[in-house]
């Protein structure tokens, strides 16, 4: 059930698929804290299945009316955590973890082609760098896969409130913990970004 007393965050992490039979993501979300700010965290282990995505990511925005909501995938090709800017609707013709397709190769059936994140992406990437600790980097392509797919799903629920999180395979070169340290220093920085857009709505009323 969806907390009553405390506003809340969802992050998720991918399962296992491929060669990832241990997948970073879902070993960095889980280390996460049930508390950031005093803001209640849910996280969730996602099949690498486009029929589950389809069907529950927009249940959880139903159900827990969250402040934010962070995806977090994990990439072959990454040696950053890499902040993902966007995701586009078509396009998604690989199989999933359960070996299917997706019927008709878009993310939704109505939204716009490609849609950004209104979260300030530029000042997440400086924060995470200006930490000494772990490196990050923006991208443009989240890769037409689960990750995107999840990214544009969220995105069209609410761009003002959804960011995607690449993180590389374990110990190439973060551990989970590592990495676990980095999404925290995401979230705080997207959350003040929300709370600061939040107030000045309330005092423009």
């Amino acid at each position: 059930m969806s907390n009553t007393t405390k506003e809340n965050i969802i992050v998720t992490g991918f399962g296992p698929f491929d060669k990832h039979l241990v997948n970073a993501s879902w070993e960095s979300v889980k280390l996460l804290p049930d508390e950031i700010e005093g803001i209640n965290l849910i996280k969730q282990e996602i099949p690498v299945e486009y029929q589950h995505v389809q069907t529950n990511i927009p249940k959880l925005w139903e159900q827990h009316r969250p402040l934010l909501v962070v995806h977090v995938g994990v990439s072959s090709g990454a040696k950053k955590i890499t902040v993902e800017k966007c995701a586009y609707k078509n396009g998604y013709i690989k199989c999933d973890s359960a070996g299917l397709i997706h019927q008709t190769g878009e993310a939704s059936l109505d939204g716009e082609n490609c849609i950004l994140t209104e979260i300030d992406v530029d000042r997440i990437c400086n924060r995470l760098n200006g930490t000494g600790k772990i490196e990050a980097c923006l991208s443009e392509d989240a890769g037409r896969y689960l990750c995107e797919f999840i990214y544009y799903t969220s995105l069209n629920v609410d761009s003002s409130r959804t960011l995607f999180i690449h993180v590389p395979p374990l110990n190439e070169p973060y551990t989970a913990k590592e990495l676990s340290e980095g999404l925290i220093e995401i979230i705080k920085c997207a959350l003040e970004q929300i709370l600061s857009n939040k107030e000045q709505c309330i005092c423009v009323l």
